[in-house]
């Protein structure tokens, strides 16, 4: 397990989609570790491959549910197979760092999906849980969350999107060292 760097907006990873995971091995389960890993260093609540420039159809979230209990889910090859509701709530991204936004999602899902070990699952999350698994459902699609927005907010975030593109960080950004590098 390993934290890994978080590809940042300007990445063109982040606009492939990612292809279907046909291999439920050890480098599955490695990946899903260090997913994990990484989300927890960078304090996310969900993470996609594509955001550690591995094309495949893995995501992980880790959602607070209330003061104490945790939502934590692995999907792998994630499908929407349902969607009812909407409501808007504020979205940031470990790979749009210092951006937040209001962006509309369904409220209620239903997901079919395997874990790392290929065992089938479905289950339907609702609220701030199901707002985290669109959000990564759309980086295996090489969406992003400010596509979600309308051209003249997306207007208005483009120079610090820009900046973001050309490596420019914001102000106070850190991220976090890896398990032995040096402060």
């Amino acid at each position: 397990m390993s934290v890994r760097p978080v590809r940042i907006y300007g990445d063109p990873v982040l606009r492939q989609k990612s292809a279907e995971v046909t291999e439920f091995d050890e480098t599955l389960r490695t990946l899903v570790a260090d997913l994990r890993e990484t989300m927890e260093a960078y304090n996310g609540v969900g993470l996609a491959a594509n955001q550690l420039g591995v094309l495949q159809r893995v995501l992980v979230v880790n959602v607070p549910l209330d003061d104490e209990e945790r939502a934590q889910y692995t999907l792998v090859n994630p499908v929407i197979v349902r969607r009812s509701g909407s409501e808007s709530g504020e979205e940031g991204c470990l790979s749009i760092p210092g951006i937040y936004e209001e962006v509309s999602r369904s409220f209620k899902l239903t997901v079919k999906a395997f874990d790392e070990f290929g065992r089938p699952f479905e289950f339907e999350p609702e609220g701030y849980l199901a707002r985290a698994i669109q959000h990564e459902v759309d980086h295996l699609e090489g969406v992003l969350f400010i596509d979600r927005l309308s051209p003249l907010k997306r207007q208005f975030l483009r120079r610090a999107l820009d900046a973001l593109a050309r490596g420019e960080m914001p102000e106070g950004y850190q991220p976090p060292l890896a398990p032995g590098e040096a402060s």
